[in-house]
This record gives C-alpha cells, structure tokens and sequence, in this order.
C-alpha cells in the first residue's frame, strides 16, 4: 500500500472530508458471484470498485469491470489490487487526489494509521478537486489572493459591487491628492524663487510610483502563491534602492547638462534616490497589510501605495531642493 498520509494541522481539506463508507464490501473468501448477488438491489454512493476487507482491515480494491469479466466461481482475493492506492484521512485532498490518477484507479482507499479501512472516495469526489485545485491554480496564476471561487466572483461580479470594492480606496486617494496639494502650496515661495524645480515634480513622482508598482506586483502575485514576505523583502529593499542609485545618477548629468542648473540637477538626483528605496517599502508593506486585514490587495495596495508614495516624494524633493537649491 501507499502511504502519502500528511499531518491535517498542514492543509485546508482532506480526504477525510471525501469519504464515504457507504460502498460495496467483500470478504478474503468471497467469490465473484457471491459479491455481485450482495449489491444487487443495493444503493452505493460508489460501486465502481469493491474494497477486500477482513476483520476491519483493508486487504485490497477490485475494480466492477474486473469481476466482470471474470468466472463467476473466481475468489476475489485472486483478481483485487493488493496494492491500491491508499491514504490516511489527513492526506491533503489535491495530494490524494493525484494519487488515485497516478494509479490509474477510479477510487481511493483510506485508513487510519493501523490499516483499519474507513472507507473510498469516490471517483466523482475526485475529479471535483482535481477541477477545483484546477481552478484554484489558474486563478492563482492570474495573481488573485483568495480561493478561487472568491477570486472568480470579484472577477464577474455586478457594476455596483465593482464599484463598492474600488472606490473607497479611491476615495482615499483623492484625499491624499488633496494632501499633496497642501504639501506642494507650503513651497510657493522656494517653487517662485526657483520655477525649475516645479518642471521634475511629474517626473520624480512618476519614477518612485513605477518601482513601487513593480515591487507591488511581485508582492501582490507572491502572496497569492503562498510565498511569505520575509522571503522577498530583504532582495526588494535592496533593489529599491539600487534602482534609486542609478536611476539618480543617470538624472544627474542629464538634467545638469540639458537645463544647465547642476543644483536642481543633484536634487532632482537625491530624491530619486531616496523616493525610490521609500517606495520600494510602501509597496512590500501594503499589500501585506491589507490582507492581513482580510482585504484584497488587487483593489487597495494600488490606490493606496500610490497617493502615500506621491505626497512623500513630493515633500522629500521639495525638501532637498530647498536646501540644495535655494
């Protein structure tokens, strides 16, 4: 027999949640004819394969097609597979599932640790969680981060329930527009003194907004894969900041060259720098928090990671262009 049991504190739905013990039985010395008369005028919820049982424990499977086409008088111990795929009622259902269809058999035995027979699920069990693990993973795939049946529903849900999910963190975002707003106007003065430094507010916030939304996405379809944060947000910081390093020495001889102001230049340079490693971090942290709330990150990280990283990189370019500039 084959033992592929898992411990059921590790998954979500076992083989035990399949079973059923209501399916055709036969002794060590039963024949073909003797079992077939038994299941005459019987209602199973499987009677594709017979389980061999004695005293409680299970001795091996026989497929209906196989009695079948076998003499009446054939014992059944002589025709069984003694060694059916079995496993133990904690064993994950995609793991037992694959197992049956490995063997190529219609059914799956389970019992307990001391080969005790609990019962078979049945081959219609099995292929609704090969379609549902299916389903689950395509949907995976696709970067959603709750079951698939959740994940299905947002995707072809009503416009109105579209809109209940959207626009709140919208909502939030028109604030944090309104928020920059404020941040932009405590800088009139120096922004008057010095116009140049107004041309690369767009741009130093649309380049913290794109590595953030870079660092979100691999964030956001890790999580749906079931990959932890920790694993990922060293390696992200890092590239944050790499990616600030050069973005900002590239913006350097750039701007200093085309517009001949080496002081906006070098601030323009610095808050690319220093936007990009804080965006980096903004994205590892939201999405992780928001599902943590029980929310989808697909619907808030975005909107949310997106006005917190423009009103921090505007203040922080403004900021350092005060000092370096003025």
């Amino acid at each position: 027999m084959v033992d592929v049991d898992t411990p059921p504190e590790t998954t979500l739905r076992t083989a035990a949640s399949h079973v059923s013990r209501n399916v055709p039985l036969a002794g060590p010395d039963d024949t073909v004819t003797a079992v077939l008369d038994r299941m005459r005028g019987c209602s199973y919820d499987s009677a594709a394969v017979v389980a061999v049982v004695e005293e409680d424990h299970l001795l091996g499977l026989v497929a209906l097609e196989r009695m079948l086409a076998e003499p009446s008088t054939t014992p059944v111990v002589e025709i069984m597979d003694v060694h059916p795929p079995v496993v133990g009622p904690g064993t994950d259902q995609e793991r037992a599932a694959w197992l049956a269809v490995q063997h190529e058999e219609p059914t799956l035995a389970v019992t307990d640790d001391g080969g005790r027979f609990i019962g078979l699920v049945p081959a219609t069990a099995l292929l609704g969680v090969l379609l549902e693990e299916h389903d689950e993973d395509m949907v995976r795939i696709g970067g959603f981060t709750s079951s698939a049946s959740a994940a299905q529903t947002t995707t072809v849900e009503p416009v109105l329930r579209r809109l209940g999910h959207r626009l709140p963190w919208l909502l939030l975002g028109l604030v944090g527009a309104l928020v920059a707003a404020g941040v932009v106007g405590r800088f009139e003065e120096q922004l008057a003194e010095e116009v140049l430094i107004a041309y690369f507010v767009p741009g130093v916030v649309y380049m913290a907004d794109a590595v953030g939304t870079q660092t979100e996405t691999l964030v956001i379809r890790g999580l749906s894969l079931g990959i932890r944060l920790h694993r990922v947000a060293l390696r992200e910081i890092v590239t944050g900041l790499l990616l600030g390093l050069i973005l900002g020495a590239l913006a350097l001889p750039l701007v200093g060259t085309l517009w001949g102001d080496w002081h906006v230049a070098t601030a323009v340079a610095i808050a690319l720098l220093a936007a990009s490693s804080l965006a980096s971090v903004i994205a590892l942290a939201l999405p992780w928090l928001i599902q943590r709330l029980g929310k989808d990150p697909a619907f808030g990280a975005g909107p949310l990671a997106t006005v917190i990283q423009d009103v921090l990189t505007v203040a922080i370019y403004l900021a350092v262009a005060t000092v370096v500039v003025l």
